[in-house]
């Protein structure tokens, strides 16, 4: 047997563990050439393994769930195998008896022979080419719940069966050794159960009145995020600021111009490649907010704008950044933040995507905030936090009007910015957004 190792690859350089999050192939299951084999975690983001042959995977060093570093053995391919070796032996194996019988009537005798044959050697053979068709977790499982192999039917490649086989099988078993007064009783609640089966899937919420507790390993990007936020707190000086936009102008902006600009882009006109533009104008108001602190002794400045976009992805929240903002348009903005947006929820965002940025934006509105004071992303000096358009009673001209209004946040690093720029720059973004005119006029 040819095997080919599968290894944790390079996945960053300040990057020394990654955590195995899930193996998208089993043991005994063919793969192709670059076919992803397994998924894992870092602290920045997840990264797919490509099988380094083909083959069938041969074995798993690494569990889902455990830890290791760039290098180290996730599991082995064997280059040589065929997931349906063991099939192939079996109808090779019985082509002579199976062209015999086709071509020829049996006697007594050759019915005597074959019977002899199958109460010997080939009962050994069977139970051989069995066991190669059950995955060591499906035995597992099948051995627990004392189910034989004719018990359990096989999903997999070639009739293999999988641990989802197994599982299905002995809860099936274990519902038919129910007692009659306990089917009697799922009879009557099976109206119940159905309607709750329509109901949205949960995340295995527990009964009520249930006082289990169950633990997991909190995962590298959740545990970067818990760091990164408890430095922010630690080592930065943090205000926050408030002040709050009409949205008027912007909703008939898009309302007037959502189809045209749909057409043309391919994608919609929303509400954030407004506040991205706003912000461009903003920081070039107020650098100090486009800077940052390096050893305690240096302001850096940047001549670009690199706007982070904190986004909820299928692991957590991910910050990825928009490169040179103030050179793009609002098409090209939208079809970044959507093209962002989309990957981060199946995790297939890439690590130089996530590092960087001079600025963030953080829009808790998407999830019905009405008002936060966002956390600063270190070694950044500000965040700009976007709530949720509500109606309310407002002031204009003397008189009380229903206007859509959102509260907009700005939380800074003190020992670099100073309350009257924070106070300054969140007030540009309240007049460019309430006049977008502003943009196209550079005022």
């Amino acid at each position: 047997m040819k095997t080919v190792d599968v290894k944790v690859p390079d996945v960053g350089e300040s990057i020394t563990t990654v955590m195995v999050s899930a193996w998208l192939k089993q043991p005994g299951e063919a793969v192709e050439m670059d076919e992803p084999v397994v998924e894992l975690e870092s602290d920045k983001a997840t990264v797919e393994v490509p099988a380094p042959s083909a083959g069938v995977l041969a074995d798993i060093s690494v569990q889902e769930g455990e830890e290791a570093s760039p290098g180290d053995l996730l599991g082995r391919i064997d280059a040589e195998g065929k997931a349906d070796a063991a099939g192939d032996d079996d109808h090779d194996g019985d082509d002579g008896d199976q062209g015999d019988a086709s071509t020829t009537p049996d006697s007594g005798d050759d019915a005597d022979a074959k019977a002899d044959d199958t109460d010997t050697d080939d009962t050994d053979d069977t139970d051989d080419d069995r066991d190669a068709h059950v995955m060591p977790a499906a035995r597992r499982i099948m051995d627990e719940a004392g189910l034989s192999d004719d018990e359990v039917r096989g999903t997999g490649p070639d009739g293999r069966v999988l641990k989802e086989d197994a599982r299905k099988a002995a809860d099936a078993k274990a519902g038919k050794a129910e007692s009659p007064q306990k089917q009697q009783q799922d009879e009557k609640q099976a109206p119940r159960k159905a309607k709750e089966k329509a109901k949205p899937a949960t995340d295995d919420r527990p009964e009520p009145g249930s006082r289990d507790v169950h633990e997991k390993p909190m995962s590298p990007i959740r545990r970067t995020i818990a760091r990164r936020l408890v430095d922010s707190q630690h080592e930065a000086a943090l205000l926050t600021t408030f002040n709050e936009v009409d949205m008027t102008r912007v909703k008939a902006l898009r309302a007037e111009f959502q189809e045209a600009f749909t057409e043309k882009h391919g994608v919609k006109l929303g509400f954030m490649s407004f506040f991205v533009r706003a912000a461009v104008e903003a920081l070039r108001e107020v650098p100090p907010l486009n800077a940052q602190i390096r050893d305690e002794k240096t302001i850096v400045h940047h001549d670009y704008c690199d706007i982070g976009i904190a986004v909820g992805g299928g692991k957590g929240l991910v910050v990825p950044v928009i490169r040179n903002a103030e050179m793009l348009d609002f098409g090209t903005v939208e079809r970044t933040i959507a093209d962002f947006a989309a990957r981060a929820s199946e995790n297939r965002l890439d690590l130089e995507e996530l590092e960087g940025g001079t600025f963030t934006i953080s829009n808790g509105g998407v999830y019905g905030s009405l008002l936060s004071t966002p956390i600063v992303n270190p070694p950044q000096s500000g965040v700009l936090g976007l709530h949720g358009i509500q109606d309310r009673p407002v002031a204009r001209d003397g008189e009380v009007v229903i206007r859509p209004m959102m509260y907009i946040a700005l939380t800074y690093d003190h020992r670099l910015v100073d309350g009257r720029e924070a106070v300054t720059f969140l007030k540009h973004i309240k007049h460019v957004v309430e006049a977008p005119e502003r943009l196209l006029l550079k005022i």
